[in-house]
């Protein structure tokens, strides 16, 4: 009886714990048997589309086959068979092929063998499989961005820099990619929905318009590419922007590589995937000194057509500034030192801003702040530079230094910025902030509050300079002119610092363009800027010019705009006056046998015994 009962417990006791597995968690137990069971597939997410303004797709998803095998479904002599099959089919080398083969005979339940096929191989794939000789291998379709428009330039793909690239992880990489990843990828708050059911579908992400024409943007790269190899620059990049309202019509830069092979890029060129408009700092030269005449006109304390004296040099201490051609036109307007890009004056014009350096330096400074420079301009884009612009309150400058400063060295800054600032110079003086990015699933995105930073009558003044530095040199009027159009600009020619060779280069120069071109007001900024390109034309003592001048190629870009966004000229009689009217044409002083007569000398800003932004420098 006693053993009866021993087993009558016993037997109970297993009763109990039988049902609370068969009952009590078959739920759960049936969940573990599907997951392994399961074949292991990934929730793909459609990335949402990249369009240009008018509806071209610049970036989408597209579908492709990744290969997988279930080397455990095969037999022992199947599996190296199957193995090397797979490897002839992708071309794999031998070292690939060993580790394809080793995993096939650990009879690894699942196996990618590749995550991307090509349709070619996709296709091969499918006969061999239909023809029995691929046993256990399937053919997975996976989401891939695609990135549909050849570039401006041999490899390269649409506005590469400005879109980035995603991953194989699915991540956003540089560009617009990075910047609105939450949105495209559907994770940003308010992007993904549920489904009528209430149970959360797949997510899809949200399409983008941006700002920029396709049409434009490509011509451009055409044009950059061939000022690219006519210069033998490191680089060369454009920028349209609306001055009204930021909007940025074309951004494009020369290399560019192709976003559908980024890791090719990544390899050979990485440097390639930093975007030189609104990452990359340098000294911009002359262009500045439109900064400083703006300082100098609001302050008073010159008008265009008043006269300063500029000489073959000053000398501050140790220090010199000297003109590029190394000689001084005598007393000038000072709408012509602008226009013929004199240091000498302009350095001088700059030291009547305060009752000493540092009240004049504070001047200038604050004008730098005012016109956007020393921070980000707010652009929709990922990793934006902020550039170079040190504080006369945090370190006081020298007599050298506001001299430097004055014309576009020992400061640095952004295209993008010039870009800002040249705006709020001829758009009656309120400071835009850049975007790229129109609208989010079809609902325009809000452009902010612009900031007024110069008075409208200061602004007018400026965009009448602009239009007298391109009318009054007879060089710079004869590669600018637009017949209907008003255009206006200014040059800048500067030296880098080498830093393998501890100097300054003395072979390679940066050269910037900035300007506008309009009808019956400017409708355009342009700012071109080429990369330490290799001068080929050294007509006269300080004038180094590549074989595509920057003035060059922004009447290229203007034209290119002007077709594209269809601005049609105006008659002769219907174009504003643009340039300063009647000023007096600058006489050489009695004596003075070192002056030149009024002409265009395209030289370089840096190397006058100054400070720049050398590691020896502020």
């Amino acid at each position: 009886m006693l053993l009866l009962v021993v087993m009558a417990l016993i037997s109970s006791a297993l009763g109990a714990r039988l049902a609370y597995w068969q009952l009590g968690q078959a739920d759960e137990l049936r969940r573990q048997a599907a997951a392994q069971l399961a074949q292991p597939v990934s929730a793909e997410v459609r990335r949402g589309d990249i369009t240009d303004r008018r509806g071209t797709l610049i970036a989408t998803t597209a579908y492709r086959d990744r290969l997988v095998a279930y080397p455990d479904l095969l037999g022992p002599s199947a599996r190296e068979r199957v193995a090397r099959r797979l490897s002839d089919l992708l071309a794999l080398p031998a070292d690939e092929t060993a580790r394809l083969v080793a995993s096939f005979e650990r009879r690894a339940p699942y196996v990618v063998v590749a995550r991307r096929l090509t349709e070619a191989q996709s296709a091969n794939a499918r006969r061999l499989m239909a023809e029995g000789e691929l046993p256990a291998v399937e053919l997975e379709p996976v989401a891939v961005r695609f990135y549909p428009n050849q570039g401006g330039a041999p490899r390269t793909t649409l506005a590469s820099q400005l879109i980035g690239f995603v991953t194989e992880d699915g991540l956003g990489r540089y560009g617009i990619e990075q910047q609105q990843h939450s949105v495209l990828a559907g994770t940003a708050p308010g992007i993904a929905s549920l489904a009528a059911d209430g149970v959360s579908p797949l997510p899809t992400g949200a399409d983008i318009e941006l700002t920029v024409d396709a049409s434009l943007q490509l011509r451009i790269e055409k044009e950059l590419y061939a000022a690219w190899v006519a210069d033998r620059a490191l680089r060369v990049s454009a920028l349209v922007m609306d001055p009204y309202t930021g909007a940025v019509l074309a951004w494009a830069s020369v290399p560019g590589y192709d976003a559908n092979a980024y890791s090719v890029t990544a390899r050979r060129s990485p440097e390639r995937f930093l975007d030189p408009i609104a990452s990359q700092i340098y000294e911009p030269g002359s262009v500045m000194k439109m900064v400083t005449a703006a300082a100098a006109l609001e302050a008073g304390v010159i008008e265009l057509d008043g006269r300063v004296v500029d000489d073959r040099a000053i000398i501050f201490g140790g220090s010199r500034v000297r003109n590029a051609d190394r000689k001084g036109m005598g007393p000038i307007t000072f709408a012509d030192a602008i226009a013929h890009s004199r240091n000498v004056a302009t350095a001088r014009v700059a030291a009547r801003l305060g009752d000493d350096t540092t009240s004049a330096a504070t001047a200038l400074y604050d004008m730098w702040l005012r016109l956007g420079f020393g921070r980000r301009t707010g652009i929709d884009l990922a990793a934006e530079a902020a550039g170079i612009a040190t504080s006369p309150q945090d370190r006081r400058w020298a007599d050298i230094d506001l001299a430097n400063r004055s014309f576009g060295q020992a400061v640095a800054v952004t295209p993008l910025q010039l870009a800002v600032a040249y705006s709020a110079m001829v758009n009656g003086g309120r400071l835009v902030e850049p975007h790229v990015t129109a609208a989010v699933n079809g609902a325009a995105v809000d452009v902010p509050e612009q900031q007024q930073v110069i008075s409208a009558q200061l602004s007018e003044q400026l965009r009448r300079l602009m239009a007298h530095v391109l009318t009054s040199v007879p060089v710079l009027e004869e590669h600018t002119a637009i017949p209907g159009y008003v255009v206006g600009g200014k040059t800048g020619t500067a030296q880098f610092w080498d830093a393998a060779s501890g100097g300054w280069a003395t072979e390679a120069f940066n050269y910037t363009f900035c300007g506008f071109v309009g009808r019956e007001e400017p409708d355009l900024i342009i700012v071109v800027r080429i990369h330490e390109a290799q001068p080929t034309v050294r007509t006269k003592r300080g004038s180094v010019l590549p074989e595509v001048q920057s003035f060059d190629l922004f009447r290229r870009v203007a034209q290119e705009a002007i077709s594209v966004l269809d601005l049609p000229p105006l008659a002769p009689d219907q174009v504003p006056p643009g340039p300063i009217d009647a000023l007096p044409t600058p006489t050489p002083p009695a004596g003075d046998g070192g002056t030149d007569p009024p002409g265009f000398v395209e030289g370089t800003d840096a190397g006058n015994g100054g400070r720049g932004l050398s590691p020896g420098g502020p």
